[in-house]
């Protein structure tokens, strides 16, 4: 849900004409989003929606889960390694309220009501549209032929409006981050979203 990695974050705020969009790859400024939602404010509007993925940090957060990051890397010894990803752990987990943390300092900051919604696995159950059953008939029918023709060990991919095959060596185990130059990212950026870092 946007722990690691801040997909489901970004295209739904932009289908969803978010404000601001906070992403894990990108550590956010408390200041940058008071601006934005002071500036919608000096406009006549005195609401502001803003996507938070579960993993957005700001910069002093997102400093020190790199630091804790680089310990557990850089650490050879088994039992001080286990420490290492322990005390990250241990760092994550106080950081599991940081949207209602942000949700209290842009209160305080602009004096608006803030209210939190956590979809959390709420967004998984919606009714599928059209465009949903095509890609499931796409990649269901391609999956089917491949296990009837004996094989293994892929993916199937939707690779335009066809389809294709990835090896699972090549993507199991790994977190696909959103780039900072993606096409979304310049998209929201387009259109005027504030995505907190300046």
């Amino acid at each position: 849900m946007g722990h690691r990695a801040g997909w489901l974050a970004l295209g739904s705020g932009i289908a969803g004409g978010a404000d601001v969009i906070l992403l894990p790859e990108l550590p956010y400024h408390i200041d940058s989003i008071v601006n934005a939602v002071e500036h919608r404010r000096k406009q006549g509007l005195t609401f502001s929606v803003i996507a938070v993925a579960e993993g957005a940090r700001n910069e002093s957060d997102a400093l020190a889960m790199s630091g804790a990051q680089a310990l557990v890397d850089e650490t050879k010894n088994p039992s001080t390694k286990a420490a290492a990803k322990k005390a990250k752990r241990d760092l994550e987990r106080s950081m599991r309220d940081n949207t209602f943390k942000l949700a209290s300092q842009l209160e305080a900051a602009t004096g608006l009501d803030t209210r939190v919604t956590i979809l959390g696995y709420v967004q998984r159950g919606g009714t599928p549209c059209a465009q949903d059953r095509l890609l499931a008939t796409r990649l269901g029918t391609k999956g089917a032929q491949l296990v009837q023709d004996g094989e293994a060990g892929i993916m199937v991919a939707a690779k335009g409006t066809g389809t294709g095959t990835v090896p699972l060596k090549e993507v199991g185990g790994k977190v696909k981050y959103v780039p900072l130059d993606h096409p979304w990212v310049e998209a929201a950026r387009e259109v005027g979203t504030n995505l907190g870092d300046g």
